[in-house]
Formats: structure tokens, sequence, C-alpha cells
């Protein structure tokens, strides 16, 4: 790579010290008479909504805003077409790709845990005349976002950038396990669809499955019932993300995620909460509202921080630990908005964020030597014994466990009794 390149790719990267922060560059892209919340950054509007039409929110990951707000820039020609990952055609399971078309964008709807980069898809459709909308999780908008103010024409093209709460990235490593475990090979994997919704369990009660080339039916497990499925896990987490303090997708102009509040979890439809920074996409969603297309109501700030309380534990109380023990051990570690330090953090929450990182880098090797040799017991012997020890470090206490039970019991029998 020459000198030139390497200088673009430093100011492009989510974690260079030659990138302003998600603060900085939120103050550039948006109104600054907005709201500010240090957990979420600038914001509008904050909700909860979902899709009504009953179809289309049962075949999504949650509440099916991401491919509504995305077909309506389509349909209302704000944009030519819409930069997101979908099912890959060759070799790949997902990559991103880019819709002209509400059909194309609904077939490739859903979450998709797996690694992809947008670098082919940019170079595709820069200097193309047309206007596009990006989707991707906050450091992946951030880094286009960084791109744009570089490169004109990109600036020029990508016109609305939509974002993806992410607790973390996943390699293509998870979805080769889980599909291991369910007794299709990594070789013989034909789709993989980590969200399969059950109408018997809330919205966190959904199923992974897997199809194997050739077969007409996937095979399906709860991911809480697979090895390395518990998102506090952490497996197959790229170190970067170790690195990472951006919840709420700060530069993008509108970000979803999963409603993970107990009013919410106990309908198994799911819901999005919804947090807008651009007054193009906020009149979207409150015209879908006013015509029955989408349920909506507000929610509080802290709410819209509560539903995810494990990332923020993740990625800020976490993350001023990694600092100081990389900083200890004499690594470099990238400038952030959080302080390094081990004040006010307990020994409990210590022992978790350190056994987590030691999970994620090891889960890689073990998975690796389990490929190589053609045998998943390789993998499972491994990480086994690192899974346990993090479950003794994280297990919550009684009353957290039987206070969460009964707020959710509560929400399903709300819930229950106004779908009758």
């Amino acid at each position: 790579m020459d000198s030139k390149s390497l200088e673009v790719a430093s100011k492009v990267c989510p974690w260079s010290d030659e990138s302003d922060d998600e603060t900085v560059m939120a103050s550039r892209l948006f109104d600054p008479a907005l709201a500010t919340d240090e957990r979420i950054g600038m914001y509008l509007s904050t909700l909860a909504a979902r899709v009504v039409e009953q179809g289309r929110v049962e075949g999504s990951s949650s509440g099916g805003m991401t491919s509504w707000v995305a077909q309506r820039l389509l349909e209302e020609d704000l944009v030519d077409g819409v930069i997101h990952v979908g099912s890959a055609s060759e070799d790949k399971l997902f990559e991103y790709r880019v819709s002209t078309t509400v059909d194309e964008i609904i077939a490739h709807r859903k979450s998709m845990y797996y690694s992809v980069s947008f670098a082919d898809v940019l170079e595709s459709v820069r200097g193309d005349g047309r206007r596009y909308a990006f989707i991707g999780i906050p450091c992946f908008v951030k880094a286009v976002r960084s791109l744009a103010e570089i490169d004109v024409i990109l600036h020029e093209q990508i016109i609305y950038y939509l974002g993806l709460v992410c607790g973390h990235l996943k390699s293509s490593a998870y979805a080769e396990s889980m599909a291991w475990q369910l007794g299709v090979e990594p070789g013989e994997i034909d789709r993989v669809d980590f969200r399969i919704k059950n109408p018997a369990a809330g919205s966190r009660g959904y199923q992974f499955g897997v199809k194997a080339i050739g077969e007409d039916n996937y095979a399906t497990s709860s991911p809480m019932d697979l090895v390395g499925g518990s998102w506090g896990h952490s497996v197959f987490q790229p170190n970067a993300c170790n690195f990472c303090d951006d919840i709420y997708a700060e530069t993008a102009d509108v970000v979803f995620a999963d409603a993970w509040l107990p009013k919410y979890e106990a309908d198994w439809r799911g819901h999005n909460i919804v947090v807008t920074r651009n007054e193009v996409i906020d009149k979207l969603i409150s015209d879908g509202v006013a015509s029955g297309h989408l349920e909506a109501e507000d929610l509080e700030i802290d709410a819209v921080a509560k539903a995810q309380s494990g990332n923020y534990r993740h990625r800020r109380l976490g993350l001023r630990v990694r600092l100081m023990d990389d900083i200890k051990s004499g690594k470099w570690v990238p400038r952030k908005r959080v302080k390094p330090g081990y004040d006010g953090i307990s020994r409990e929450r210590l022992g978790v964020i350190r056994q987590r990182r030691a999970l994620s880098a090891e889960s890689f090797g073990f998975f690796r030597d389990a490929k190589s040799r053609g045998d998943l017991d390789i993998y499972l012997s491994g990480i086994l014994p690192l899974i346990r020890a993090y479950d003794r470090w994280s297990k919550p206490s009684y009353a957290k466990r039987a206070v969460g039970k009964a707020r959710r019991t509560f929400w399903t029998l709300r819930s229950s009794m106004r779908n009758k």
C-alpha cells in the first residue's frame, strides 16, 4: 500500500487517532439544535416501533423498521438504491450488495451476524450518478462517513446513513460453529438464518437455523442451547470490538435496535427502538404512524439506554478496563471518549470483562484447529472451560433473576390479554 493510501486509510479507520471521534463528527453532521445524551449521542426523537403488517414483521428480526425505512426512501424517490448486507451468491454466506427495488430489500432483510466488507460495493457504485442509502453497524457508518468527507463523489452519492445497534461483530466462524453443532459441517452450509421467530416464546426466544446444501429444510435450535450461542460469551468477536464505545450509531441519520425491554420482549413479533437525527427520515416514520402502517410510542432516554444495558457495560465500563490493562502491558491503545481506569468497578465486573476478552481471543484458535482436523470436539473441549469460568463471574444474583422474571411474566400476561 502506498503512502497516500495509508494516509486515507488512517483517516477512515474508526479506531485511528487521525479519525475524529463520534461526538466531534456528529457535531458537523447534524442540526446543533438537536438534544444530546452522552449515552446515545444527538437525537431528534426516540421511539419503540414496529411495522403493523403481520407477514412483514414476522419475517424480520425485530419490528421490521430498518427495511421499512429503506423501502420508503426508495418509494419516495429519495434514493436510487440501498447499500446493505444480504445473502451472497457465490462462496460466501453474506456480503454487501445494492438493492434497487422493494422486493430486493425485503428478500435480503434480517440480522446477519457475519464479517463482511463494503469496499467492493462502494467501488462498484462510485461515480455511477445514482443516490444511495447506506446501512451498517456503528463502526461501518462512521468509516463510510469519514470516507465521504474525503471523497467528494461518494459524499454526493450517499445521501442517508441507517445505523444498526451492535453488541459486537462476529466472524464467519460464528455461523459455522453453530451449524456444525446442528450436524452441518462448514463446507456443507447452504443458508443460515440467525433470527427465526418463535410464536411460542417472547421476542428473545428466536431460533438459529441452518440448511445444508441439497436439503430443503432448516435444522434449528435456540442459540442458548448451542455452545457459544449466548451473545455475552463473545466468541469470534474481532479484537477491534474491544475498543468501540459507540452503541447507538452516533453518526447515522437514524439507528435501529432490538427493543430489549420487558414490555416489548413479551411480544414474539418484535419491536425496534428507533433513534432519529434526520428530519426527512423522522417525517417518514411519523407519516407511517399516521397512515396506520406503523405503530409507535415515544420512549424516554433512560429506557433507550436501559435496552442496551449489557452493551454499555461492555463498551463503556469494559473499555475502561481493557484500555488500562493494555496501557499497563505497554501496548498502544486508541484515543477513546472514556477514561482508562479501574475506579468504581467491582472485582466481579473486572473478572467478567477479562474473562470475556480471553474467551473471544481463544475461540478463533480452537475453531481453526477444529476445522483443520475435521473435529468439532476440539473447539468444544477448548472453549467450554472458558465459558464455564465466564458464567461463574457473570451469573446475576438470585434477587436480580427473580425481579427480571417477575417483570417478564407481567408483560407476557399483558401482551396475551391485548392479543385475545
